[in-house]
């Protein structure tokens, strides 16, 4: 039985990975994350329109530090996964393909959904 000759090196965070691949687990990590929250946002939605009260409740939660941080998190989520896919679906066309545009495209939407993020921290606090 030969052994394999090529070398296996799985430290993940030593291997430098490309922009665009940054780009496209971001696009994964941040569908999951809306997925996830989906179902809080239905709940407190369905609070908030019961009654007086639980209108109250929601907007006194909503109100809290942490709850910001995590709305801001969640609005970061929305925008890079907005930018990755409408990049996904123009590179389907052959729409910004060559390597240059791709990493320019990429660089885009990372800063574009921080971009957003801050701003919405921004007009949150």
């Amino acid at each position: 039985m030969m052994r394999p000759t090529r070398p296996v090196f799985l430290n993940l965070t030593q291997i430098g990975m490309p922009v665009g691949a940054l780009t496209s687990i971001g696009h994964r990590v941040t569908g999951m994350l809306l997925a996830a929250g989906i179902p809080v946002a239905v709940f407190l939605l369905d609070r908030s329109l019961q009654d007086e009260q639980g209108f109250a409740e929601v907007a006194g939660l909503l109100g809290h530090g942490a709850v910001k941080v995590a709305l801001v998190l969640v609005i970061w989520a929305l925008a890079h996964h907005l930018l990755a896919g409408v990049r996904h679906l123009l590179s389907d066309f052959n729409v910004g393909s060559p390597l240059r545009a791709a990493r320019r495209s990429a660089w885009f939407v990372n800063l574009g959904g921080l971009a957003v993020a801050l701003l919405s921290a921004g007009a949150l606090s």
